[in-house]
Parts: structure tokens; sequence; C-alpha cells
């Protein structure tokens, strides 16, 4: 009896691979421009839980107290670190930085499109092999 997977293996052997070399001589704007925000969104993300997490972690250990007690004794007792640093500010200030990010990475993706369109002109392009299975 034969088993499915010989039936795959025998069939895989007759084929023959043919092998493609192709050029890539275009890159789409609007496609750089949504797979650079897709991907500046999960960068957003990751940055607003990696400054929660980092924020519960000192909060927890007890960090911002000593830093806080530390900062009073050159202050005399005017600043306190931990009025300045509590979990609304600390999500504010990493969706700030998430939102600019956002921004920022969405038209680098645009301005990298853009100039490998124009490299392309003196370049030629990428030259990529693909076979067929």
């Amino acid at each position: 009896m034969t088993t499915v997977a010989d039936k795959l293996a025998k069939k895989s052997s007759k084929t023959t691979t043919k092998q493609v070399r192709l050029r890539l001589v275009y890159l789409d704007f609007w496609s750089a421009v949504k797979l650079s925000f897709l991907a500046a969104v999960a960068i957003a993300i990751a940055t607003v839980v990696f400054f929660v997490l980092i924020f519960l972690i000192l909060q927890t250990t007890g960090l911002i107290g000593q830093a806080d007690e530390f900062i009073g004794s050159f202050t005399d007792g005017t600043f306190s670190l931990s009025a300045v640093l509590s979990l609304p500010q600390v999500l504010a200030f990493s969706a700030i930085v998430a939102i600019l990010n956002l921004v920022v990475v969405t038209v680098l993706g645009a301005v990298v499109a853009g100039i490998y369109n124009l490299a392309v002109k003196v370049t030629g392009g990428l030259l990529v092999g693909f076979t067929s299975n």
C-alpha cells in the first residue's frame, strides 16, 4: 500500500522545476505606503506596551520612589518625581511617541519607494530568481 506521502514524493520527483529570473523595476507608491503604515502600527503598539511595562516594572520594584527621594534631597522636596511620573502621563507620552513614529515610518516608506523608483532608472533594478514547484 502506498501512502499519501509516497504519492506526493513521486509526483514532486516527476515535475521539473523551472527557474525564472525577473527584475524588480518598479515599486507601487501606494502599496509601499500601505505596507509601511501597517509596519508602523505594529511598532506603535509595541512602543505603548513597552513604555507601560517599563513603568510598571519601575513602580513595582520601587525605583521611582528611590529616585524621588534622591531628587528630593537635592531640591529640598520641592520637586516630586512620582507626581510627574504616573500611569496617565506615561500612557499620554507613549501615545504621542507612537503617533509620531507612525507618521515618520509611513513617510519613510513612501520616500524609500520613490528613491527606489528613481534608482531603478540608473541601476536597472534588482534581479530576483524564482522557481516553480
